[in-house]
């Protein structure tokens, strides 16, 4: 066996260096966690060709007392811990103790700080991770870093860096990522001399975000809130219209440190699954608070991923947060609130009566940048503007054509319920609309105030199917058949039926056996045509082995195939009084998207007309 020998110190801090600074961003991070945990409200970034010659990170902290400057240098030197019990409860973004050793170790590095009250400052240089200079200096109270010529002294590591473009990206991610974990800081990011974005620092998450993304991200976000004694999320989620087809707008921050994370990944998807179709993915800005104990930060060199004591819990505090924000009226409420600056959260538009607020959050129908007054962008329609577009009543009502208006608020005719039992009519506004008819025996033609609406039938019928299904206490109507049907699934599917008896007569099936590989089905839903019972079974049974029936996601992708089988038929003619139930519910809020993720209706405004008429 070849003798072992100690390494070098300058050759462990080296591989030391590789594993946390892994290239600018890195550098970035660690440097700007520090500035954050020193207290600072302002903190300001600067970048040159990819961080890779110049990065400059300065901060209005608390600053470094001249004694302890050469100390902060030094692997395993820190402030934020002082023993083994604090690793328990690190309530820090920073606490390893060897950022700046690390980045120190390859670089050439310039320190200048002073402390608050402090006369003077001093300020400090290294190469390679040995000090050059050493000596006071006036500057300003708090910290400024400048890192010059990163992988100076390991040209092995140069060749694995990308395009200065590819790593100013990479900058810019991290960085804000870092902004948006930390709305009460106002950051700023400079790239080749050129402002990229700068927060406000007004400890609004809604202003914050729209300076980092943009009005058309912020607009398609919907409130999310909910909490427990162990866990408790705020935050944003994408209305299913503001879908993506990648994962890249998912931003999720555990007691205030930016982490990638499957468990909320997952959470939050399985929230979004029978709203999105596939392919598209929910963004979302996320923040989760939990117990210090509760979670270990200490997993990742980078301190990116995490680990926590209950994923259960987590997954459960984001699921159900994503949920409230993404219920039907949330999102159609959405729609209508270009300016919800003029109304508070509590207070409705005119002519908009809501029977109740969801119940995961007392303000999960807000929309982002409510109350922003520091945004022109949201006060840019005047309130008629906003009332005419939306449909929103004011003083002014035009009067409807009694002969074709359907105004329905809380009952409707019983034709109707008979039709859709499944449809609790009680649940819904009161709108005004009048339904011209329906094309192709397949969309039903609304006139909803100065627009014309088309509404997918099956889509919309799906829905709402959908939605009583998952309700609590729903029992759905079912046919008794005089002659059973008789279904051959095999020996392992018949008994993957019959151990689901109770999930099969909650959703209007009675089943029994019929020899080893068969099964008699005496019951149907309602709704369901005798020729699709073999069918939808089969569905079900498939979808029991994959899931399980403890399952909830199982159960959904179960009442899926219920509803799409039980919902009206596209090509089917309907009458005028089940065209006007449906489409009452649809463009009161009960429904926006079919369980599938397609959307159940779109707007032409009469603008649009009028342009393709070239009447304006």
């Amino acid at each position: 066996m070849p003798k072992i020998f100690e390494l070098d110190s300058h050759v462990a801090d080296l591989i030391a260096a590789g594993e946390v600074v892994e290239r600018p961003a890195s550098v970035v991070k660690e440097l700007v966690e520090n500035s954050i945990d020193a207290g600072a409200s302002i903190v300001t970034v600067e970048i040159s060709a990819g961080g890779m010659t110049f990065i400059r990170v300065t901060d209005n902290g608390c600053g470094i007392s001249p004694e302890d400057v050469k100390t902060a240098f030094l692997r395993h030197a820190t402030s934020k811990l002082r023993g083994a019990d604090g690793l328990e409860a690190i309530g820090t973004l920073g606490f390893r103790g060897e950022a700046l050793a690390a980045i120190a170790a390859v670089s050439r590095i310039e320190l200048l700080t002073r402390e608050h009250g402090a006369k003077e400052g001093v300020s400090l240089s290294l190469v390679a991770g040995e000090i050059v200079d050493f000596s006071p200096a006036g500057c300003p109270e708090g910290t400024t870093i400048i890192v010059r010529d990163l992988f100076f002294n390991t040209p092995a590591r140069l060749k694995f860096m990308k395009s200065d473009r590819a790593e100013s990206s990479a900058v810019a991610s991290i960085v804000l990522r870092c902004a948006m974990s930390r709305p009460d800081v106002s950051v700023r990011f400079i790239k080749d001399g050129k402002s990229e974005y700068h927060t406000p620092g007004d400890s609004r998450t809604d202003s914050c975000i729209y300076s980092l993304l943009g009005r058309e991200f912020s607009e398609g976000l919907l409130s999310a809130d909910t909490s427990d004694e162990a866990v408790t999320v705020t935050g944003f989620v994408s209305s299913p219209d503001a879908a993506r087809g990648n994962r890249s707008y998912q931003f999720f921050f555990v007691n205030g440190r930016p982490i990638k994370s499957l468990t909320l990944q997952a959470a939050l998807e399985q929230a979004c699954k029978n709203l999105l179709p596939s392919g598209r993915f929910p963004s979302c800005v996320l923040y989760i608070t939990t117990r210090l104990g509760d979670v270990d930060v200490n997993v990742h060199p980078a301190k990116t991923e995490v680990k926590f004591v209950s994923d259960k819990q987590v997954f459960d505090g984001v699921h159900y947060a994503a949920l409230g924000a993404l219920s039907d009226k949330n999102i159609i409420r959405n729609q209508q609130s270009t300016i919800t600056n003029q109304w508070s959260v509590d207070e409705k538009p005119p002519a908009a009566t809501y029977k109740s607020e969801p119940k995961f959050s007392s303000n999960s129908a807000g929309k982002l940048g409510s109350g922003n007054a520091t945004h022109d962008a949201f006060k840019s329609m005047q309130v008629d503007e906003f009332r005419k577009k939306y449909g929103l009543k004011g003083n002014n009502t035009p009067d409807a054509k009694e002969d074709r208006t359907v105004r329905h608020t809380e009952s409707i005719s019983d034709h109707d319920h008979d039709h859709n039992p499944q449809i609790s009519n009680s649940e819904f506004c009161s709108v005004a609309i009048r339904v011209i008819g329906e094309a192709l025996s397949t969309y039903v033609i609304v006139e909803y105030e100065s627009s014309i609406w088309f509404i997918d039938k099956h889509a919309a019928h799906e829905r709402l199917h959908f939605n009583a299904l998952k309700r609590k206490g729903f029992s759905p109507m079912s046919q008794s058949l005089i002659t059973p049907v008789i279904c051959r699934h095999g020996s392992e599917e018949v008994s993957i039926l019959l151990e689901n008896t109770k999930l099969l007569d909650d959703l209007g099936f009675l089943v029994e056996s019929f020899g080893e590989d068969a099964i008699a089905v005496r019951r149907i839903p309602a709704e369901i045509d005798i020729g699709d019972a073999e069918s939808v079974l089969s569905e079900i049974c498939s979808q029991l082995k994959h899931s399980g029936t403890a399952d909830a996601a199982g159960h959904d992708d179960i009442f899926r195939t219920i509803a799409c089988k039980a919902a009206i038929k596209a090509g089917k003619s309907s009458s005028m009084p089940e065209l006007e139930a449906l489409a009452s519910k649809v463009m009161s809020g009960e429904a926006s998207h079919c369980p599938h993720g397609r959307p159940v209706a779109f707007e032409i405004t009469k603008l649009a007309l009028d342009k393709g008429f070239q009447r304006r």
